[in-house]
């Protein structure tokens, strides 16, 4: 009996017989809610019951990495829509949040950052606690890590859950886009982690977690393994829809799975790792956010913490700062290589994550301008710093009903500001040597300036669907939950997702997810001595 088949047997058994209560409920299968069951796991002595809302992930499009974009809009997705933005001349950004085994490191672009060393010190500060500092997290990495570059040993790790390699190079090495940064002062580096990520930023080829042409999200990495142990229940299509309170003590969780609510309780503790979307809005349906809203649902209070909800961030890109190849069967390698770079030199941090792409997203958006070219490549600028922020309302009491998804992406004028800088930056890289070969002429934004620009900014931002924020970690009074992930004011309810960082993290989030949930493992050991 191979692998697979042990598992398929092993869960069918467990989740045909689910107890009425176990150690600890994980709630969501995402990128922490893995790296932190996996670790729990590890102990056969502690019962873990894992609630997935999304189903399993054995598919093509999440398994196959070059169709990934087929995930967008499909069953594997929540397809959440922010509220329209007047920032934005009245558009809605979708809000894609991974609903499968692995969420979004299921369905993502499978890019591995690691986030700034100033985003985890500002962690540290925020917190109080000098763990979720930069030197503390490069050790987790290092511990996370099986890297399949070259050898690092300070700044990558070998032998852990999560395989790591530089992105396969098919066509041209070194990538053409990697040299027109150089020309205009923008070094390389040997991967976008370590060095890269502790300075002003730097152009390098992209780090992935493909593995012999294959995904490995951090459910396969992390869960998937130990799923042939009693210990581990890994329930798929079970809803969250509210955590159970004996006064201030959560007790377990209500779900519904095939049609019928469940209510499962849990000896030690719930955490909640459902994402920056959806653990908010399980929190405000438990009673846990502002009081004056929850009175105005009829949602019992259990605690006060009037930041739930707000805080929200994202990181955007641009997707139509487009050029005409000289010759469309002639394509710059650069499709696997990312710029980190300020679009401000007296920021301290770079804030610009600029990626070449040529795909279906391009050519929608050069068709909403009237224009038909298939012979164009895209360089597309995203703020990754951005400073505006949004906030999540519940629109009713019952699970079912919608949240409200306030992003208010460019609120804050500095971000137009990067935003246009960041356009500047594309067309340097683009008008250097290197990429002469491959350049006719510019067909976006063209020669357009002043109020034109900005409008053609408003039309063609998108999200790069990095939610986080909404939850927060820190000590005043619009923080959620403390340096320990525990929420305030309750006791063995924590929060592990990207809403509990206090800012966004530089570039694309799922390493720094995995980070959280190990902290979490870490903690939750310390504490019950596991």
């Amino acid at each position: 009996m191979d692998f697979s088949e042990q598992v398929r047997i092993n869960q069918k058994r467990l989740t045909e017989k689910l107890k009425p209560q176990y150690d600890f409920i994980v709630c969501g299968l995402g990128s922490s809610g893995s790296a932190l069951a996996g670790r729990l796991a590890e102990n056969p002595n502690v019962s873990i019951l894992l609630l997935e809302a999304g189903g399993g992930d054995d598919v093509s499009s999440i398994m196959d990495p070059d169709r990934w974009l087929l995930n967008l809009g499909s069953e594997h997705e929540w397809g959440f829509s922010a509220q329209p933005n007047p920032n934005l001349n009245g558009r809605s950004l979708s809000q894609s949040m991974g609903k499968v085994l692995g969420g979004g490191s299921s369905i993502n672009a499978l890019m591995w950052t690691r986030g700034h060393r100033h985003d985890w010190d500002f962690f540290a500060s925020e917190s109080g606690d000098a763990a979720w500092g930069y030197e503390s997290v490069l050790n987790v990495y290092r511990r996370i890590e099986d890297w399949h570059g070259a050898p690092d040993p300070i700044y990558r790790g070998t032998g852990g859950p999560m395989f790591v390699q530089p992105s396969p190079n098919p066509n041209f090495a070194p990538a053409v886009m990697i040299e027109g940064a150089n020309s205009v002062g923008i070094p390389s580096f040997e991967n976008p982690n370590g060095r890269m990520m502790e300075g002003d930023g730097g152009a390098s080829m992209l780090d992935v977690i493909v593995r012999n042409g294959k995904r490995q999200s951090v459910f396969r990495s992390y869960v998937f393994p130990l799923m042939d142990r009693p210990n581990l229940t890994v329930l798929t299509r079970a809803l969250v829809t509210r955590v159970s309170f004996d006064g201030k003590r959560a007790t377990g969780v209500e779900i519904v799975c095939n049609d019928k609510i469940y209510r499962i309780g849990a000896e030690h503790e719930v955490v909640l790792s459902l994402g920056a979307i959806n653990t908010p809005k399980v929190l405000m349906q438990s009673g846990i956010g502002d009081q004056v809203e929850l009175g105005h649902l009829r949602i019992p209070l259990v605690q006060h913490l009037p930041g739930v909800g707000h805080n929200l961030q994202d990181h955007f890109l641009i997707y139509g700062c487009v050029w005409e190849y000289h010759q469309p069967s002639v394509i710059p390698n650069a499709a696997r290589a990312v710029l980190f770079w300020k679009t401000d030199p007296d920021l301290d941090t770079p804030n610009a994550q600029i990626v070449q792409s040529d795909g279906g997203r391009v050519r929608d958006e050069m068709k909403n301008l009237g224009l038909v070219n298939d012979s164009r490549w895209s360089i597309a600028p995203g703020i990754v710093r951005p400073k505006s922020r949004g906030r999540l309302r519940l629109t009713g009491p019952d699970p079912v009903d919608e949240i409200k998804i306030e992003l208010n992406t460019l609120s804050d004028p500095d971000d137009m500001k990067a935003a246009i800088a960041s356009i500047e930056i594309c067309r340097e890289v683009a008008n250097a040597t290197a990429l002469r070969p491959f350049v006719k002429r510019e067909l976006m934004p063209g020669n357009l300036k002043g109020m034109a620009l900005a409008d053609f900014v408003r039309d063609g931002i998108v999200t790069y669907w990095h939610q986080a924020g909404s939850a927060k970690m820190g000590r005043d009074p619009m923080s959620v939950v403390d340096s320990n992930l525990k929420v305030y004011g309750v006791n063995n309810l924590r929060i592990a997702d990207g809403s509990i960082m206090p800012r966004v993290t530089t570039g694309n989030t799922m390493a720094p997810c995995v980070v959280i949930g190990e902290r979490a493992a870490e903690i939750l050991k310390e504490q019950y001595n596991l």
